[in-house]
């Protein structure tokens, strides 16, 4: 009732500390709308089991019309949800949406569900948990600020789709049950200062068309699948980054990338010094096994690889497979290698590549 009272011109709906049960969405359908809670007291609780979101952000007539909203703000309250319900929040065409300090946990589609949310979105310091699908779904947003934020063991962690001028900083990925960050056909976009930790799968995937994006100066730590996988993008830079424990592969391109550069990023294992590992060896898991993974190029072509260390690589630092073409690999530092072979690999193995350059890259005797 208060959020249909809400005029043509906006208005603060404020939501009191307490359990509020829906078996339908709330649904904000007004420009100039602030919806707030008391913090985490104030609990939406979405006890619907035919896939539909506990809020709803939309024009009345969106399906008909398309008509967008403007400036709709949300903050201060939680949602959850369970395995039959939809996304916890759910906005489909509003400009200029900001949301901040909204835990959305528990839910059966995405935490925060972001479609044709075209203008501005700005999504900062909530917290995104144990959502079957992604915390954070965008499909089809510009210029889109994602700051802050905690995302902890969704399917996905953020999936950005269709998009462009992604801006993903200061955020902490943990234990994600997939994949940390999914990007596809977006380009123009910056991923950096993020902690992206054990995902059962890949920590940043690129896809599907994506150009003229930097990842940078993020920590990609102790996952079971791969770092940073350049499925198909282009003319992108991955530079100063950290991979550590990464079992498959550090930083990935694949025959439909290229135009990459690879700069100054710590590729190593849970060496601490002298001698001594933080995981030991090989344990009861793919948990407890110390890994450490460098560069594979798969059919790609214009590969810039300067002045990075690999150290403690379970096997080769740099490796291609397939063809490659115009590949430099130039000033790096290869030390303690090999550790998963039963012979010492080469530092640098381009089997078959083409125009490429190796040179004054510091390696051990027999490497």
């Amino acid at each position: 009732e208060a959020l249909d009272a809400v005029p043509a011109g906006g208005a603060l709906v404020k939501l009191p500390p307490g359990k509020f049960e829906l078996t339908e969405p709330l649904h904000v359908h007004t420009e100039d709308t602030r919806l707030e809670g008391a913090g985490t007291a104030t609990h939406l609780i979405n006890k619907n089991e035919k896939g539909e979101p506990a809020l709803l952000l939309r024009a009345k007539d969106y399906a008909k019309s398309k008509k967008k909203l403007w400036r709709v703000q949300l903050g201060n309250f939680r949602i959850s949800g369970n395995p039959k319900s939809g996304d916890g929040l759910l906005a489909e065409g509003i400009n200029e949406i900001f949301i901040q300090g909204v835990s959305v946990d528990h839910n059966g589609g995405h935490g925060i569900n972001l479609v044709h949310c075209t203008e501005d979105p700005r999504v900062s310091d909530n917290l995104l948990t144990y959502n079957a699908q992604a915390g954070l779904n965008i499909q089809a947003g510009h210029d889109i600020v994602v700051n802050a934020n905690q995302f902890e063991e969704n399917q996905d962690g953020l999936r950005c789709i269709d998009s462009f001028n992604l801006t993903m900083n200061g955020n902490n990925l943990d234990d994600h049950l997939r994949h940390g960050v999914v990007i596809e056909n977006t380009y123009g976009s910056v991923l950096s200062g993020n902690m992206i930790e054990e995902c059962n799968g890949t920590a940043i995937i690129l896809d599907r068309d994506c150009y003229g994006i930097t990842i940078s100066a993020n920590v990609i730590a102790h996952e079971l699948g791969g770092g940073v996988d350049l499925r198909d993008a282009w003319g992108c830079a991955v530079s100063a980054n950290t991979f550590t424990i990464v079992h498959q592969f550090g930083v990935r391109a694949g025959k439909d990338s290229g135009r990459i550069a690879i700069t100054g990023n710590a590729f190593c294992n849970s060496h601490i010094g002298n001698g001594v590992r933080r995981v030991e060896g090989k344990g009861k898991t793919l948990w407890h096994n110390d890994e450490g993974t460098g560069v594979v190029l798969n059919e790609t072509k214009d590969v810039v690889i300067t002045g990075n260390t690999f150290t403690g690589m379970s096997r080769e630092g740099v490796k291609s497979t397939g063809k490659c073409e115009r590949i430099i690999v130039l000033g790096n530092i290869f030390h303690d290698l090999s550790r998963r072979s039963d012979k010492k690999l080469p530092a640098v193995d381009l089997p078959g590549a083409l125009n490429t350059i190796v040179k004054d890259n510091l390696k051990p005797p027999g490497h």
